[in-house]
């Protein structure tokens, strides 16, 4: 499992396109989006280091820092985890919470459209070529709904209350 924090993520973004560096090459090319302590990375790269998504050799007095895996590899991990997370391991319902249209079987099919129906997605499942295909667009249409005034008076004396502290207030703005 692929757990970075937002910091090692940033130095395992500057690694990937290097191949290989030092902690100094690392800082050195977060220095304008992140500037940190030469410590700081020096840390962080020795705790990818012990989680294994690095490894490392002793260059001189300093060591030299490699990926142990690709950015593309990262990248497939840390989405898997959200479509097991958020999604309950359905790429389908990822596909639907983000508008897209996705072309699954007919069973997956209606399980991602039911699943769009319990978010604020609106989805529709049509067959083309034998295939059915489901289409979701966010609802953007729905009525903003604004919770009732609780209250124990009577609705004539409610709006009677209601009108006379508005009066009130405006009386003591003048």
């Amino acid at each position: 499992m692929l757990d970075l924090a937002p910091l090692e993520l940033d130095c395992m973004n500057t690694l990937w396109p290097l191949g290989e560096a030092t902690v100094r090459d690392i800082r050195e090319g977060l220095a304008e989006k992140r500037p940190r302590a030469y410590t700081t990375i020096m840390t962080i790269m020795d705790r990818l280091a012990r989680k294994g998504i690095v490894e490392r050799r002793r260059v001189g007095r300093a060591y030299m820092y490699r990926p142990n895996l690709t950015c593309e590899d990262a990248r497939a991990q840390a989405l898997g985890q959200i479509i097991e997370n958020f999604f309950g391991g359905s790429r389908e319902a990822l596909l639907l919470e983000l508008g897209a249209v996705t072309t699954v079987t007919a069973p997956r099919a209606r399980a991602a459209a039911a699943a769009a129906g319990a978010s604020s997605a609106s989805a529709s499942v049509t067959s083309r070529g034998g295939l059915e295909v489901v289409s979701s667009k966010p609802s953007l249409a729905e009525p903003l709904q604004m919770p009732p005034q609780v209250s124990t008076l009577t609705d004539g004396k409610a709006r009677e209350a209601a009108e006379s502290d508005t009066d009130r207030i405006d009386d003591t703005l003048l």
